[in-house]
């Protein structure tokens, strides 16, 4: 049995006036549940779309505790409930699943991006929308080098190198994971892949605004594993998860390309733009 992280959330569990007032009144029995609905609401964050009885069996509670936790949460607007659809036959009414909602991702600590939003507007508005790609390039260039050499001791294999591309996802508070999808006969193995899924997205708001952000992140992706991978789903255009395609029917991997120079290019188009009477 694992037991899900539990990862600090402005405001849910922040030292806040009212929070204070009833942690006072009630004591140590309001400590206890505030601790809990930390651990269910990080094991929702970590394993999304994700059910009572899962969670229950993540966390070690009985599904009842766990409701009445996520009862609280989706009271305070920090998760949602998903109808998922179940698979085979006779698979009857959709599944109820538990996600992040769009106000708990918010509560992560992401209020800086509105600043951050309008200084790329701006710098659109001056140097137009080559000079925000060439933004997120750079942004994501820091990534893609840090990130290098750890996937290149992976070795050759398709599934390890998008394993360590998720753990180091994970430790930059994407909270990553990977899924092993085998094709069964009569498909053919080339068609296996893994699907890479981030549950978090520390600049969701402003991809939102700039999609570029998210199609530079999938370039580097592809880059890093060595395949060509697809985006299925992204957090900033209303997916649960940011989910990733990775075939693994390739025997190795494809030779590296080079990052484009973003930087240069990004200050040139400055600049040139400052320079104009």
């Amino acid at each position: 049995m694992s037991n899900a992280t539990a990862v600090p959330f402005a405001g849910h569990g922040a030292s806040q006036a009212p929070a204070d007032r009833s942690r006072m009144a009630t004591g140590p029995v309001a400590d206890a549940d505030e601790r809990t609905r930390d651990r269910v609401l990080a094991a929702v964050l970590e394993h999304g779309p994700v059910s009572a009885a899962e969670l229950g069996d993540l966390l070690g509670f009985t599904p009842a505790a766990v409701r009445r936790h996520l009862d609280h949460l989706s009271r305070e607007g920090v998760i949602e409930v998903k109808r998922v659809a179940k698979s085979g036959a006779g698979a009857g009414r959709p599944a109820r699943r538990y996600v992040l909602s769009s106000q708990g991702q918010s509560s992560l600590g992401n209020d800086y991006l509105d600043i951050a939003a309008l200084a790329l507007q701006q710098l659109q508005k001056v140097a137009g929308p080559d000079a925000v790609r060439a933004f997120a390039v750079e942004r994501f260039s820091d990534m893609e080098r840090r990130y290098a050499p750890e996937i290149e001791k992976a070795g050759p294999d398709i599934s390890a190198r998008a394993k360590a591309l998720s753990d180091a996802l994970t430790r930059d508070n994407f909270v990553s994971s990977t899924a092993t999808i085998e094709a069964k006969a009569p498909l053919p193995a080339a068609l296996s892949s893994v699907q890479l899924c981030q549950g978090h997205c520390p600049i969701q708001q402003l991809a939102a605004r700039f999609p570029v952000f998210c199609d530079v992140e999938t370039e580097v992706f592809s880059r890093l594993v060595g395949v060509d991978v697809r985006r299925l789903s992204t957090l900033s255009r209303g997916g649960h998860v940011c989910t990733t395609h990775i075939p693994t029917g390739r025997p190795s991997v494809q030779e590296p390309t080079r990052p484009p120079a973003a930087p240069a290019r990004l200050n040139e188009e400055i600049n040139h733009q400052q320079e104009r009477p």
